[in-house]
């Protein structure tokens, strides 16, 4: 019998192979498509990894958990693995962008940990190895002691002083409509820390005037929805863009047409093409920042290079909580129902203690290191790092 097929009487399901069993588990997500389309990814890495080897999910040992995290961390043949953002019928798809880092590799166990516990109880399979990782609570314990993926404050400054750089008098109007565009992807993202599903999600009527106040409505992660103020700047930077659209400065309530648009001015932008551009955006950031700084922008460089879409929402939770934002309002925008989880977004601690403890020096001799101590208290250096 094929051990990817459980003999009838013990599923509980209707599938007839791997594959029909993942999408009855991924059907359990369709109030959220972002987190359906997260899962389904892993749980497609997963399979088409099995499959090169000529077995099904029911076959998975303990054993194999540490290749398959391998894997992640370095799918070869690269040609036959990694490949750029393609439609998934085109023959060039590839699963991965890239090699997964730590942190997204924890995510997927996690992520198919979860899809295992589900098929254990379908009666697909027989178990879940999973639950024999003797670190199991490090290495699938998603919360993590702080965020990291984040641009600090100097970088995000210059990042958004280069997006707001004149273009040259003779721009051609589709160059002029895509720096509007760029301004609110990424003032979006900054002000209210949009997850990328919600930002190609939003609505123009999404943006409602309540008591004379704005406020951003958002449906998010776990089909949750929510309401988030709208700071001057982000209602500037939705003026101009329906100005570039050649709409009236505040929509109504009508106004049903998508935030984010293509360059017909009409069509909206999919998580594809919004990703794209982001990434995009950071690499153009990235080369102008090499020409410009050299070698002593080598960091911020290389932090620009590696950003993605969510490292934006980490920027934004970050900055507003370095601003004073009370955690209370801070886990209001970013949508959190647990206060530990906004919390890895305080960072005042960490500074804090990094100060008190240069105080403590070698004494004699340690002129150099007391001297570095003051001046990473007194300010940075003119240059960005």
């Amino acid at each position: 019998m094929d051990a990817r097929r459980p003999p009838a009487t013990s599923a509980h399901i209707e599938a007839e192979s791997d594959a029909e069993a993942v999408t009855r588990w991924l059907g359990e997500y369709r109030a959220s498509r972002q987190t359906q389309r997260a899962y389904r990814r892993e749980a497609e890495r997963l399979l088409l990894w099995l499959a090169e080897q000529g077995r099904g999910l029911g076959e998975l040992r303990r054993h194999d958990l540490d290749a398959f995290e391998t894997f992640l961390a370095d799918p070869r043949p690269t040609e036959r693995w990694i490949g750029p953002v393609r439609p998934r019928e085109d023959p060039r798809w590839r699963p991965f962008r890239g090699p997964l880092s730590p942190a997204s590799r924890r995510q997927s166990l996690v992520i198919l940990q979860g899809m295992y516990a589900w098929l254990v109880e379908a009666g697909w399979v027989g178990h879940n190895p999973f639950r024999l990782m003797r670190d199991k609570r490090r290495r699938l314990d998603n919360r993590q002691g702080g965020i990291e993926r984040y641009l600090e404050r100097p970088l995000w400054d210059w990042f958004w002083a280069w997006l707001n750089r004149p273009l040259v008098a003779d721009a051609m109007p589709r160059q002029r409509f895509e720096r509007s565009r760029r301004r609110l992807v990424f003032g979006f993202a900054y002000l209210l820390a949009p997850r990328i599903g919600e930002m190609s999600a939003a609505r123009m009527n999404d943006f409602v005037r309540r008591e004379g106040r704005w406020w951003w409505r958002v449906v998010g992660k776990g089909d949750k929805a929510a309401q988030v103020p709208v700071p001057p700047d982000m209602l500037a930077l939705l003026v101009a863009w329906r100005e570039a659209l050649g709409l009236p400065p505040h929509p109504a309530s009508d106004d049903d047409g998508p935030l984010l648009r293509a360059l017909d001015g009409a069509r909206g932008l999919g998580d594809n093409r919004l990703y794209r551009l982001i990434r995009d955006a950071f690499g153009e950031a990235a080369d102008a920042l090499e020409a410009e700084q050299g070698d002593e922008a080598r960091d911020a460089t290389a932090r620009l290079r590696q950003a993605t879409p969510h490292w934006l929402r980490h920027t934004a939770l970050t900055h507003q909580a370095q601003a004073g934002v009370e955690l209370r309002y801070l886990a209001g925008t970013a949508r959190h129902s647990r206060l530990d989880t906004t919390a890895r977004y305080l960072h005042a601690e960490d500074e804090e203690w990094h100060r008190q403890q240069a105080r403590h020096g070698l004494g004699v001799g340690s002129d150099e290191g007391r001297r570095t101590a003051a001046e990473d208290r007194d300010g940075a250096p003119e240059s960005l790092y």
